[in-house]
């Protein structure tokens, strides 16, 4: 059953932290909008699919949405728990209320106006939105990523996960189990299954900078104030100073500095949570990539091979803005669902299109985007 057609100024894809802070910052000037979101929440990455130990890896400084800091009397680095209860409370204080269980199949550009079609899944009707802007919300983290490799899918005989079903490590105690990724959520968890006695083995298939979070909160200060190589400088020789040669444990480092590698390639230095303690004691065992997958015996790159139980897959997200949209319509993204245009001028397109969240600029650059959009609509109308 397709309802009748549903007018609105601006259209808001997805009720994450960037859906929910560019909905606030057009209320806070009277822009009206409507957010859908296709799951039965907001912020479902932070309530349903990361793992129990969660906490933000940046100082609460960093990660404060719009018009509404953290409270002072809470945690430099807030909890899954803490920031979820943040959010709630940012969506209330600013009348968001997305609309849940929309799933939208298509966003097309037709008379000057943004036509989307939505699947109400929860009372199994189709709905048709018609908007003057379309923002894209959805950000970097659509949907995990689990790589193809020889033998997973058809031989391996354990089980294998992407890190977004990992809750704790409790049900992993005595088993070999292997983590594929060493950025943040990968050495996390690689710490938590071996303080959970796990026999733990991980993936480093790139090179890697490892900080701890007051070196990240350090460079992160100073950035305002020096050229990025130089806070690089400093942060490599507290990180040196903190973890000595990385390097002879397999975790190596870019040949760019960790803010330097940030801009450049989007992908943040790794924040220690005790998993290099773990890995220099032997306790968690650095390997290569994998070759090849047969029963439970994995073979990697450099032949060796290591029995493994289960595989948890920390090995990213990526957008899922190209199963919906058609990319040429608002001239903003490429085929893989990110912005064609490099930050800072990534988050407007044509005919009104917009997204938020895909600068891999974190929280912080989602803040920004937010504003800058809803400064832009009001320009506009």
């Amino acid at each position: 059953m397709v309802k009748e057609e549903i007018k609105i100024l601006v259209l808001i894809i997805g009720a994450g932290p960037a859906g929910l802070a560019t909905s606030a910052c057009l209320n806070r000037l009277n822009i009206p909008n409507i957010v859908v979101e296709r799951e039965d929440c907001s912020a479902s990455l932070w309530k349903t699919r990361s793992y129990d130990r969660l906490s933000l890896h940046l100082a609460k400084q960093f990660c404060q949405l719009p018009h509404m800091p953290f409270p002072s009397n809470a945690p430099t680095f807030v909890s899954k728990l803490g920031f979820i209860s943040y959010l709630d409370e940012y969506a209330t204080r600013f009348n968001v209320n997305p609309r849940y269980n929309r799933n939208v199949k298509s966003a097309h550009f037709k008379d000057s106006r943004w036509i989307v079609e939505v699947d109400n899944e929860k009372d199994m009707s189709r709905e048709v939105y018609s908007a003057k802007y379309v923002v894209a919300a959805t950000g970097e983290n659509g949907e995990g990523v689990i790589p193809e490799i020889p033998g997973l899918v058809e031989r391996f005989k354990g089980e294998y996960l992407h890190s977004s079903e990992y809750k704790n490590g409790d049900k992993f105690a005595g088993k070999d189990v292997l983590v594929v990724g060493c950025g943040n959520s990968g050495m996390e968890i690689a710490y938590e299954l071996s303080k959970c006695s796990a026999k733990v083995s991980i993936v480093a298939r790139s090179p890697v900078h490892v900080l701890t979070r007051s070196i990240v909160r350090i460079g992160m200060s100073l950035l305002s104030f020096f050229p990025v190589k130089l806070v690089d400088r400093l942060c490599l020789l507290l990180a040196e100073v903190r973890f000595g040669n990385t390097s002879r444990y397999g975790l190596v480092r870019p040949k760019n500095g960790p803010f330097m590698n940030k801009l450049i390639t989007g992908r943040s230095p790794t924040i220690d949570v005790g998993c290099v303690g773990e890995i220099k004691s032997g306790k968690v065992q650095v390997v290569p990539s994998i070759k090849r997958i047969e029963g439970k015996r994995v073979e990697f790159v450099d032949g060796k091979t290591k029995h493994i139980d289960s595989i948890v897959f920390a090995t990213g997200y990526k957008s899922s803005v190209s199963k919906w949209l058609q990319v040429d319509d608002g001239d903003l993204f490429n085929e893989n669902g990110m912005p064609k245009r490099e930050f800072p001028c990534h988050w407007k397109g044509n005919n009104g299109l917009y997204s938020v969240g895909f600068g891999r600029q974190g929280l912080a650059g989602i803040s920004r985007d937010a504003q800058n959009i809803a400064i832009d609509i009001a320009s506009l109308v």
